[in-house]
């Protein structure tokens, strides 16, 4: 089993994301989401992303700023337009971006589908619906239902409360949304953190992500305030 790696600065968290990769970032909104590691994608310099999120950006800061620098190809989410999804929407409107619609709980699902092996599933959500075109269906007891299959990422980037020096997370109330199964369902997991404790303080029944699944810590409050998001 590989060691967590701490790290010192965001542009040390995210070393190594190529070019091409598929990369899942937590939040819901601006709840959860790891601004600080986005930053430092931004300055980092991968390109052609495949960015799989719950919606397509707030405002200009966080996801929206990765978009807005066009690093993005494809954006895979729930909810792509809302009142300040403006820079999404313009380059939606220009063709300088593609999208895929996922229902959110068929988001949610597909990720975690990836993260415990499994091949595809069937369910009802989009059924007869747009979304559901060009997709295998099968009528089961009675109900129809459309094949899905995983969600795999080669990189996640989430938010978390607290790490323990092995790489056990908890989280804060709804900034922990797609967090955990996005750390499952990716190659790789790099978590922003806002605060880091010794192991054994962490309740075992309250870790949500355990060690296993956390490749790069980033503790927040150890950077300078200038390399922390506001």
């Amino acid at each position: 089993m590989a060691q967590t790696r701490f790290h010192e600065s965001a542009l040390a968290a995210v070393e190594g994301i190529k070019d091409g990769s598929t990369v899942l970032i937590g939040g819901f909104g601006m709840a959860g989401m790891p601004v600080t590691l986005i930053d430092a994608l931004i300055q980092q310099g991968a390109s052609d992303l495949t960015v799989v999120s719950n919606n397509a950006g707030n405002g200009y800061t966080g996801l929206a700023a990765l978009l807005q620098a066009g690093r993005v190809r494809k954006m895979v989410c729930s909810f792509p337009r809302q009142s300040d999804s403006y820079v999404f929407d313009e380059l939606y409107r220009a063709g300088k971006i593609e999208l895929e619609v996922v229902p959110q709980g068929n988001l949610a699902e597909r990720m975690r589908a990836a993260g415990a092996g499994i091949g595809a599933f069937f369910c009802p959500t989009s059924y007869g619906t747009p979304l559901a075109e060009g997709k295998e269906t099968r009528e089961i007891d009675g109900r129809n239902y459309v094949l899905e299959y995983p969600i795999k990422g080669d990189v996640a980037l989430i938010h978390a409360e607290t790490a323990d020096k092995m790489g056990n997370l908890v989280y804060r109330k709804t900034a922990r949304n797609f967090a955990p199964v996005m750390a499952t369902a990716s190659t790789r997991t790099i978590v922003e953190v806002n605060n880091v404790v010794e192991v054994g303080e962490l309740d075992p029944e309250n870790i949500v992500t355990p060690k296993i699944y956390t490749d790069d810590v980033l503790d927040l409050s150890a950077l300078p305030k200038a390399e922390t998001a506001a």
